[in-house]
């Protein structure tokens, strides 16, 4: 009986021992947390908005050309045309600048900016001010600008490249935004492709003309864009050009309508864009008639094509029997090929270039192997050979028959030490200049290659 006792008294302990437990560790519904409710037209009830159409892109593409903490570098000099003046023949006064930077004034800033010359990937917006490196290839292009505006009016049609494996970073687009302010500053027109890749990559409308030499793809869209790039880049030097001819056109125009209201015509209806842009490229290729101020007067013209190997194959687009359109075919791309192998020519004068881009590099063999051989040609070298294993494109080769080949190499230590120098002043580089210190950034940086010089001094902070 005491044991029976003993173990019924036991059994109900523990259960009031588990009851409890239990209790402490139960949760009345009343004080459960609700839900917060969804709002409407939101996915997923978080009230985050879907992008708007294109805003991605804008974001990805926008360029910031101030940074407000830089330091404001004391005593920089501007990039002014008093700088481009030969003084003695075969020099301008620009090379007494070499290793220096020289900063960009707010109206060459704003010209630069409507003609997309300034990239998302540089280093624009570590700096108070857009300025840019004088080395010895921006003497070099000014020399050959000085050499357009003189009584042989030449034009130099020229594509510049880097070396392999050490290219990309090699201040190729900076080039040609350097030779963008030059030709603003001695009041040249300016038409420049940001991408080649935006020409070829079938991401904008297109159609087919007949012309005299066979069908051609024209992209209107594509052209209205650039005609608007144009017009406010060159608002200032159109403005003051007046049509002189008559020309077919889709919609009846002014006869003594000024050059910069015609563009932008053409820049708001794609429709008449084409025409236009041919119109437009008569009226800068009629010749000058005097000196004087009563004769017809036209100016040089600097035209240049980033990323020029997307445009030295086929493209993405497709003819009606589903064939990839070469895009040489392409209207724009063949305008531009032109004018490069010298085929349309520049009776007033005018420089003509193209680089490469090794960021998103293209395969074009045709074009290496032609770009190697005229290097080798202009260096008394020999050339190399073609592997015949390898189809040749002849359109590509047509195209670079007659240019000038330039390879941007690395920065000269004395080049590489004015940046730094720069760099210091800005309060980006918080590291004095030395001899040493030059040269081991120099070495680090694959012999001076600008974007690894970069990399390695101001970007090493980020």
């Amino acid at each position: 009986m005491a044991s029976s006792i003993c173990l019924r008294c036991l059994r109900r302990s523990l259960q009031s021992i588990e009851s409890s437990h239990r209790a402490a560790f139960s949760t009345s519904a009343s004080f459960s947390a609700a839900a917060p409710p969804k709002k409407q037209g939101a996915p997923g009830g978080t009230g985050a908005r879907p992008p708007a159409a294109g805003e991605r892109k804008a974001l990805r593409k926008r360029i910031v050309l101030s940074n407000t903490n830089a330091l404001q570098v004391e005593g920089l000099e501007d990039f002014t045309g008093d700088k481009l003046v030969r003084h003695e023949p075969g020099t301008v006064t620009l090379d007494k600048f070499r290793g220096q930077v020289l900063g960009l004034d707010d109206e060459t800033v704003d010209a630069l900016r409507a003609l997309e010359s300034f990239k998302s990937t540089q280093a624009w917006s570590l700096f108070r001010r857009p300025a840019t490196l004088i080395r010895a290839e921006t003497a070099q292009l000014a020399n050959q600008l000085a050499n357009a505006e003189g009584d042989g009016k030449e034009v130099s049609r020229m594509v510049i490249y880097g070396s392999p494996g050490s290219s990309r970073g090699s201040g190729k687009s900076v080039m040609l935004l350097q030779a963008h302010a030059m030709a603003f500053l001695k009041d040249w027109l300016v038409v420049h492709f940001p991408e080649a890749q935006d020409l070829t990559n079938a991401h904008t409308a297109y159609q087919p003309v007949t012309t005299p030499t066979g069908t051609i793809y024209i992209q209107t869209h594509y052209t209205a864009k650039l005609l608007a790039n144009i017009a406010r880049a060159n608002q200032k030097l159109l403005s003051g050009l007046q049509l002189s001819q008559q020309h077919r056109l889709p919609i009846p125009v002014q006869a003594n309508i000024s050059l910069s209201r015609f563009v932008e015509l053409g820049a708001q209806d794609p429709d008449l864009a084409w025409p236009i842009w041919q119109a437009l490229w008569l009226e800068l290729t009629t010749p000058s008639q005097s000196e004087s101020k009563d004769g017809l007067q036209r100016p040089p013209v600097l035209v240049t094509m980033d990323g020029v190997d997307q445009a030295m194959r086929s493209s993405a687009y497709l003819d009606s029997e589903t064939n990839p359109i070469h895009a040489h075919d392409l209207a724009l791309p063949r305008h531009f090929m032109n004018l490069l192998s010298g085929q349309t020519k520049l009776p007033n004068g005018g420089m003509v270039l193209a680089a490469t881009c090794d960021s998103n590099r293209a395969a074009a063999s045709t074009m290496d192997h032609c770009l190697a051989r005229i290097s080798a040609i202009q260096n008394n070298a020999q050339p190399p050979h073609w592997d015949p294993f390898v189809a040749k494109d002849a359109k590509v080769e047509a195209a670079l028959k007659d240019v000038q080949a330039l390879k941007l190499p690395g920065l000269s230590k004395t080049e590489a030490r004015g940046v730094m120098e720069y760099y210091a002043r800005s309060g980006m580089f918080r590291h004095t200049v030395t001899e040493g210190m030059v040269s081991e950034k120099w070495t680090l940086a694959g012999s001076g290659i600008i974007g690894e010089l970069e990399r390695a001094t101001i970007r090493a902070r980020f």
